[in-house]
């Protein structure tokens, strides 16, 4: 018979000392407790694995808890109707964990904040039952050896939480998510576990920090984009910003105001989606990112941007036009969509509308005017509002007539993508104000397509008027209360607290 060697059982569990819970009517100092916290029980963690790496005891299970913030009414406060988000819908018990709360310092502070000014009642900080996995509580940017990790005789599950997909997924942002009996209801729409799970993946799939994302994002399906971008944002630093601060871009490499970008900057080899991020004080910029094609990178990267609670989201790309009488760079606003994408169907039914934002549309077509210098009815020539359909067949023309292109004219649909109804989707099931501006590039139902020596042309003229118009939408945005940009259409019959 074989002879194997078992470890020894788990004798004990070392956690940090017993936080006491604490109670503030200070957003300031409620965050403050929340840092110190944080920062203390991930410390014990990588301490932890460090010793144990360095021939520690391994007969220990090792285990650090995410901060919680807590409250309690018991009032149905009346509150400004106007507002959609600070406040609690009935009296009870709410809670969320936090994770990184330097990162989103804030964030929290405004809607603690705003908790407190709505309902008159103080927030309480304490421990949480959820363990910090280790994979979450390195540093960003820490390498772990390979051979340090082998030095320790047992699994790793063993001795260390490790990520637990049962705490990661979506309910409370789906609305489906009912809170057992005597359970508190959630007071924000992401744990800490899922917050941590995309901010891991935002950095695999954008080669950039988290830290860096902006507050209003532009996606587009289109490198001719981000190409026009970083010139656009190169000339910016070298003429002193003009209210920007800095440049980001893949790497993590920044260009700061006054300075030229390297001639040679960033890996050598994009990562899948790259962002590259404007910054402004108080994450006020712009970030751009290059999802590629398809319905499933728009899907991805929505689901992990929207932990960082973005202000707007707009999709810039182009479009196959459907209709006779649009012309090869003509713009569409899209006020509707059709989903034939099915990213997801199994989250946000398609029997579910995706409204059109009035403050989006408007800054939109107002952009569009400024930067065209057509207007009114003018401004018809060169731009449809309607309907926009993505689909996840790239190859859609090629059926039967009695297929997609029956449904598409059935719909009213004037144009046709992968991906700008999957992040209006999304938009909408994360609560993030989202928007579609598309530019014809060709219209295959009308054997409309670009020559070769065509596209190159087309592209240098379009897109940097498209580019810019997006920019200037974005600024538009940015210069309106957020309470009114956070639109009241996004809300739920039973919404969390914080925004």
């Amino acid at each position: 018979m074989e002879n194997r060697s078992y470890p020894q059982a788990i004798e004990s569990i070392a956690t940090p000392e017993p936080f006491t819970r604490q109670s503030f009517d200070d957003a300031h100092k409620a965050v403050a407790a929340l840092r110190e916290l944080y920062a203390r029980n991930t410390r014990f963690l990588r301490d932890s694995f460090a010793a144990l790496a360095a021939g520690g005891d391994t007969n220990r299970r090792y285990r650090a808890f995410y901060p919680e913030i807590s409250v309690t009414t018991s009032s149905y406060t009346q509150v400004d109707s106007r507002q959609p988000y600070g406040h609690m819908p009935t009296p009870g018990h709410f809670s969320t964990t936090i994770t990184q709360p330097d990162l989103f310092e804030a964030y929290l502070v405004e809607q603690l904040g705003l908790i407190m000014r709505n309902h008159g009642i103080p927030v309480v900080v304490s421990e949480s039952g959820t363990p910090i996995p280790l994979h979450f509580a390195f540093l960003e940017g820490t390498h772990v050896d390979g051979a340090a990790a082998r030095h320790i005789k047992r699994p790793i599950r063993d001795l260390f939480d490790v990520p637990d997909l049962d705490g990661t997924d979506d309910q409370i942002a789906n609305g489906t998510y009912e809170a057992p009996a005597g359970r508190p209801r959630p007071l924000a729409q992401f744990t800490a576990q899922r917050v941590d799970y995309s901010l891991h993946r935002l950095s695999h799939y954008t080669a950039t920090s988290p830290v860096h994302f902006q507050n209003f994002v532009l996606f587009t399906n289109y490198q001719f984009y981000i190409d026009e971008f970083r010139a656009y944002a190169a000339g910016l630093m070298a003429k002193g910003g003009d209210g920007y601060l800095e440049f980001v871009e893949p790497g993590n490499v920044v260009i700061k105001r006054g300075e030229l970008r390297p001639v040679a900057s960033g890996p050598s080899h994009l990562p899948q989606m790259p962002a590259y991020h404007l910054k402004k004080p108080n994450d006020a910029g712009i970030t751009m990112v290059n999802i590629g094609v398809g319905p499933a990178n728009a899907k991805t990267i929505t689901d992990h941007i929207a932990v960082l609670r973005p202000h707007a989201w707009l999709m810039l790309g182009h479009c196959a036009g459907l209709r006779d009488t649009q012309a090869l760079g003509d713009y569409v606003l899209a006020h509707a969509y059709v989903r034939e994408d099915h990213v997801l169907d199994d989250d946000l039914p398609l029997w579910v509308p995706i409204p059109a934002l009035a403050e989006i549309q408007v800054a939109l077509e107002e952009a569009v005017a400024e930067v065209t210098g057509l207007s009114g009815y003018d401004l018809k020539r060169i731009m449809r509002t309607g309907t926009v359909a993505s689909i996840d067949n790239r190859n859609w023309e090629l059926h039967d007539r009695s297929g997609p292109v029956r449904r598409l004219s059935q719909s009213r649909a004037i144009a046709l993508d992968m991906e700008s109804a999957t992040i209006a989707a999304n938009g909408f099931r994360f609560r993030v104000p989202y928007g579609t501006l598309l530019c014809v590039s060709d219209k295959p139902l009308h054997g409309e397509l670009k020559l070769p020596g065509m596209a190159t042309e087309f592209y240098k003229r379009q897109v940097a008027q498209h580019l810019t118009i997006g920019i200037r939408a974005m600024q538009k945005l940015a210069e309106m209360p957020m309470e009114r940009l956070h639109s009241r259409k996004l809300r739920n019959f039973s919404e969390t607290a914080f925004q």
